[in-house]
């Protein structure tokens, strides 16, 4: 299906196309949304229109209302099967109970999706079989981001975040920051390395909340750093070295020629990068030495990679719901 027949396909539960469109881009990429996000989707001022809507969706049980801490507004989960089946997600994950961090996190991924609407974003599936109206992903190149390739833990972050093409055909990808644990970001980059140096124009939008000040400073240059660090070739020779005798070591087959030269080797490579590294040449095999040696630093210079910080207007930590259940327990739209 084509985001048209999707939109096709809810508009026939009894829904104007506009507010189809909104709701197939919920359930795509979110699955809960705020009333404001409508309105700034459809381009109209928070009142009737916006109130009737979502009284609408509770009313007809598409979808649950949710009573925010402080009673400061509500927030609203589409969650009725029959959508999600007309639109070819029916085991969708945005479907489940809801948890606090899961809300934080839906609402500042659909105010980044709305807020540049010349970006088609994509699911990964629909990615990868190139459903958009402007030229498909190549087929050679969309595995590298993690694209239509099998579920396991190295592709879920790819398969939960959308893929975005701009008019140009340039990829970017999102990373949502909620707080200063820079670990899975690390993570995040080390899975899309060797992903992104086979594109030929990428971006990545690091997006983050208005507080705490600075936040999306200190992830771009952490992301930076990331991407173009490069090693040595005699670095490298001595960590890959230190790696194949480390996986022997670690599976209990004997002891190192040289202990002391291990032991040094150990302290030297102790950092989280050459962790990662290390997990990441377990799987990969001698092949991330090459990613290794040179990083992204060409793609950052020459301006084919970008790395751009996207700060929200918008607060989240008051949106919390009051109930984190495993059964829905509903409030009425707000009138």
């Amino acid at each position: 299906m084509t985001f048209e027949d999707r939109v096709r396909a809810v508009a026939d539960f009894g829904f104007t196309a506009r507010q189809a469109r909104f709701l197939v881009t919920v359930m795509l990429h979110a699955g809960v949304c705020l009333p404001r996000q409508y309105a700034a989707f459809a381009g109209i001022v928070h009142g009737q229109k916006t109130r009737l809507f979502f009284a609408k969706l509770v009313h007809r049980r598409y979808a649950a209302a949710y009573r925010c801490r402080h009673h400061r507004g509500r927030i609203y989960q589409v969650h009725h099967k029959a959508l999600y089946r007309a639109i070819g997600q029916t085991d969708s994950r945005h479907r489940r109970p809801l948890s606090p961090a899961r809300v934080v996190r839906g609402l500042m991924l659909m105010d980044a999706v709305l807020a540049d609407p010349t970006v088609i974003w994509l699911t990964d599936q629909d990615a990868a079989a190139g459903l958009t109206e402007r030229p498909p992903i190549d087929l050679n190149r969309r595995s590298h981001l993690g694209i239509g390739a099998p579920s396991d833990a190295r592709r879920r972050v790819a398969e939960q975040l959308p893929v975005g093409l701009d008019a140009t055909g340039r990829v970017i990808l999102l990373y949502l920051a909620t707080d200063s644990e820079v670990g899975p970001c690390h993570a995040f980059v080390d899975r899309y390395l060797e992903r992104l140096r086979d594109l030929p124009a990428w971006t990545l939008r690091i997006v983050v909340p208005p507080w705490p000040s600075g936040l999306g400073e200190f992830y771009a240059k952490a992301v930076t750093e990331e991407f173009t660090a490069t090693l040595r070739p005699a670095w490298l020779s001595d960590l890959r070295r230190h790696f194949a005798e480390r996986r022997q070591v670690d599976a209990g087959a004997g002891t190192p020629p040289d202990p002391e030269h291990f032991d040094q080797a150990e302290q030297a490579f102790r950092a989280p990068r050459y962790q990662r590294l290390y997990r990441r040449w377990l799987i990969d095999g001698d092949r991330v030495f090459d990613l290794a040696a040179e990083g992204l630093k060409p793609a950052i210079e020459s301006g084919a990679g970008r790395i751009e910080t996207v700060i929200l207007p918008h607060r989240y930590g008051h949106l919390e719901p009051l109930v984190n259940a495993t059964t829905r327990k509903t409030q009425g739209p707000r009138p």
